[in-house]
Order: C-alpha cells, then sequence, then structure tokens
C-alpha cells in the first residue's frame, strides 16, 4: 500500500473583492454595466435567453468595490465577458480582467473559467496579471452574494494566488 503525500500550498497573497453586474435590459441605459451582445435565432439583445441562456454572450464593464455595497468608490473595473454555454443548467463561461487603479492597488488580474452559477462557490484559474500583480497565478473563488432577477448580481471573489513574481 502506496500512500502518497498531498501538497498543501500557501497563498503568497489573498484579496476579496466584489464585482458589480447591472444586464442592459433596454430600460437601464443609465445604470447598465454589461449588455447582451450575441442572442440566439428568435431572441433579442435585452433579455436573456430562455433554455439556460443558451448562446447569449454579454461583454461587461462592470465596478468593482472592497465591499458589497453597489454605491462604495470602485477599486476598479472588471472588463471581459460572460458566454452562456450549456442547454440543461445554467453555466457561463467568463474571460475577464480586473483593472486596477488606485493607491492601495495597480495593475490588472486576468480570470478564465466555468461558472456553473448554481453552485454555491465555484472556483476560476487566474492566469496572470500586470502591474502589481505580474505574473500572478492562482485560484479565484466567487460566489454569487446577490441578484435580482436576470437585471443585477454582485458576485464575492475571494482571490488566493499562489504564484507572485
Amino acid at each position: 500500500f502506496l500512500s502518497k503525500k498531498t501538497k498543501h500550498h500557501k497563498p503568497c497573497k489573498t484579496l476579496v473583492l466584489y464585482f458589480h453586474d447591472i444586464i442592459y435590459n433596454g430600460k437601464n441605459t443609465a445604470n447598465a454595466t454589461s449588455a447582451i451582445v450575441t442572442a440566439p435565432p428568435g431572441y433579442n439583445l435585452t433579455i436573456l435567453a430562455g433554455n439556460f441562456h443558451l448562446g447569449n454572450i454579454a461583454v461587461l464593464d462592470d465596478p468593482i468595490t472592497l465591499d458589497n455595497n453597489l454605491h462604495s468608490k470602485p477599486v476598479g473595473q472588471a472588463q471581459g465577458l460572460h458566454m452562456y454555454d450549456t442547454k440543461n443548467t445554467f453555466t457561463a463561461w467568463l474571460g475577464f480582467s480586473f483593472v486596477l487603479n488606485t493607491t492601495e492597488y495597480k495593475g490588472s488580474i486576468n480570470f478564465i473559467g466555468a461558472d456553473p452559477t448554481l453552485v454555491e462557490e465555484r472556483d476560476i484559474s487566474v492566469v496572470g496579471g500586470t502591474g502589481e500583480f505580474f505574473m500572478h497565478r492562482g485560484i479565484a473563488t466567487i460566489m454569487t452574494d446577490t441578484f435580482e432577477g436576470e437585471v443585477y448580481f454582485r458576485l464575492r471573489v475571494d482571490i488566493k494566488f499562489y504564484e507572485c513574481w
């Protein structure tokens, strides 16, 4: 019987941020921070498609805050996309960057991965960064902190960097 030693890695840096997304619905032009840019046949660009939103792609430019208050001063923007890619459950594929520009945080953090939205805590990969986060890699545990229908959601993003340069 062979036992396998498990390595326990400690993060070299951690960070918790909140990502606020307000999807354009045809009526909220002033407040929207993301918009549907692709819809499946028979659907429009102001309402997410039925069938678990399969085929919708939304681009985002969402505020990032240090707490869960949408009206807190942003420390940066989440820029990228979420693509709904499954027809039998709520799942999205995410590709985005946190672009941070404050006295405390300067640089970008790049994320990519599947987001099974019905799972309470899910992980996506941190695949690099710039500035203070140059070549950082790790895992971001995301949790849906709140949502209001299909127009607003807030994610808590708990970032653990395991490779810091």
